[in-house]
């Protein structure tokens, strides 16, 4: 059997959390960082006898459109899945829902999900320093748990609703300032191609999906997008993004 570690984590938060879950599954896995290498999720020959930890982060309740694009393409081939949706500690919605959806048109066998918390990739105040201690320990018998029931694995129930709810993105695009060198390292790995190689300080933003996977790679902190939109942005989701979530597993 091949474990496969399959993330698409934009600011890190995501593969902390597939780093987590597949070091409690005690077996060596194979990564497919969706961002780095795009392509190679839809080139693997998955198998049977594969299991394939997914972990995506919700964006407004749903599956990243560029990460959907990808995942549509991919053939399961009978390969067991497992679940992860990764949300900055307001609520999953729809994303278990859909990713089953998907992978499951795709050929895979989902065998188990997981909802769990990192800190939030647009405001930082919620779910600050998650995954914590507490959530290492939690998704952690997780893993173990998961790995248990791999054998004996049935159809599974996850939360949302069809049809998934409606998401049209945010408006915080981030832009490149004055200590921009166009080194060109934000065009080459943004995800959605909203970055153009030809110029990296500009930005596309009918293309950028908010990731800040561009923010969060700079090595010059030459990206940042409106701290007064963050600020509004922020005080229409405190109240549900507040109080600690808890993370959650779908057998």
């Amino acid at each position: 059997m091949s474990l496969y570690s399959i993330y698409f984590s934009p600011t890190g938060g995501t593969k902390r959390v597939a780093d987590i879950l597949t070091k409690g599954m005690k077996q060596e896995a194979k990564e497919i960082d969706m961002i780095k290498h795009p392509d190679m999720i839809v080139q693997t020959g998955f198998g049977e006898n594969d299991v394939c930890l997914i972990a995506v982060p919700a964006y407004g309740g749903r599956i990243p459109s560029v990460v959907k694009e990808k995942l549509q393409k991919t053939k399961g081939n009978g390969a067991k899945a497992v679940l992860v949706a990764v949300f900055g500690n307001r609520a999953i919605d729809d994303t278990l829902l859909e990713l089953q959806d998907v992978l499951e048109a795709g050929g895979f066998i989902c065998a188990a999900g997981i909802e769990a918390v990192a800190e939030h990739s647009l405001m930082h105040q919620f779910g600050a320093g998650r995954p914590d201690s507490k959530d290492e320990r939690e998704l952690t018998d997780f893993a173990g748990k998961i790995s248990n029931n791999l054998d004996s694995a049935k159809k599974m129930m996850v939360p949302g609703d069809r049809p998934y709810r409606e998401y049209n993105g945010v408006p915080l695009k981030p832009v490149a300032n004055g200590k921009c060198t166009a080194c060109g390292l934000c065009a080459k790995e943004c995800p959605a191609g909203a970055i153009p190689k030809d110029n990296p300080k500009m930005t596309d933003k009918e293309k950028c999906i908010s990731c800040m996977h561009c923010v969060a790679v700079c090595p010059k902190k030459a990206r940042h997008y409106s701290r007064l939109m963050s600020f509004i942005a922020g005080q229409k989701i405190k109240k549900n993004c507040s109080e600690r979530k808890e993370n959650k597993l779908y057998l």
